[in-house]
């Protein structure tokens, strides 16, 4: 029987439509493979919630589908439970929270629906697969991954992004965007900048091999 796979999606930031082609493209065998997204699932762009909405229908079907927190989720939950909210909404944060309010039923009910606040804070750090580290933004140079702050783990660039420290794996990571992924004999970065307008990324492992979609130009007119 063929060796399971690890498919990793890069983040994606509410880019429903981008990320309902890249599940087309992937040979991802529910089931078998595992699927991850690197975090930083909402904000930014225009259908947060749906996005989260299609990662629960997702892992309903297949307990091998993880999601990692990132930064922008992060942001969320600090944002209400009262804490900076200020920093949320000037990192477009108020894209989600405009979502929840929009499909709210008559104004009624929890703001966020319970499925969703339980998703949110259930989400972890990071995870390890048996050659690689995910994560959403990085690890600090130096420092057993133990040892690693969640803080760091979510929010780092550098000095991460240009180190070439041993972590004892090859992490595998998204927050900071890139043109193309970054390749490094210590890292690989997928966030590949789907909200601005590039590319959303996914890498299938062990074989390190890429998929992508790219954003549709707009209509002008």
């Amino acid at each position: 029987m063929e060796r399971e796979k690890t498919f990793v999606v890069g983040d994606i930031h509410g880019c429903l439509h981008m990320l309902r082609r890249l599940l087309h493209e992937i040979p991802w065998r529910p089931g078998r493979d595992q699927l991850v997204f690197v975090g930083d699932c909402i904000d930014r762009g225009p259908h947060s919630k749906a996005v989260v909405d299609c990662i629960l229908g997702l892992m309903h079907m297949d307990h091998q589908v993880t999601c990692l927190m990132g930064n922008h989720e992060a942001m969320l939950l600090d944002y209400l439970a009262g804490i900076d909210p200020e920093v949320y909404l000037a990192n477009r944060g108020g894209t989600t929270l405009s979502n929840y309010q929009a499909e709210r039923p008559k104004g009624e009910g929890p703001f966020i629906p319970y499925d969703h606040m339980d998703f949110y804070r259930s989400l972890k750090p990071f995870m390890e697969l048996e050659d690689y580290y995910v994560v959403h933004a990085g690890f600090r140079p130096g420092i057993e991954i133990e040892r690693q702050s969640v803080e760091d783990m979510v929010w780092i660039r550098e000095p991460f992004i240009s180190s070439d420290y041993d972590f004892g794996k090859k992490v595998i990571f998204g927050h900071t965007p890139f043109y193309r992924p970054l390749i490094m004999e210590n890292k690989i970065g997928i966030d590949t900048g789907a909200v601005y307008g590039n590319r959303l990324t996914c890498i299938e492992l062990p074989e390190e091999r890429f998929y992508y979609v790219e954003a549709k130009p707009a209509v002008l007119g």
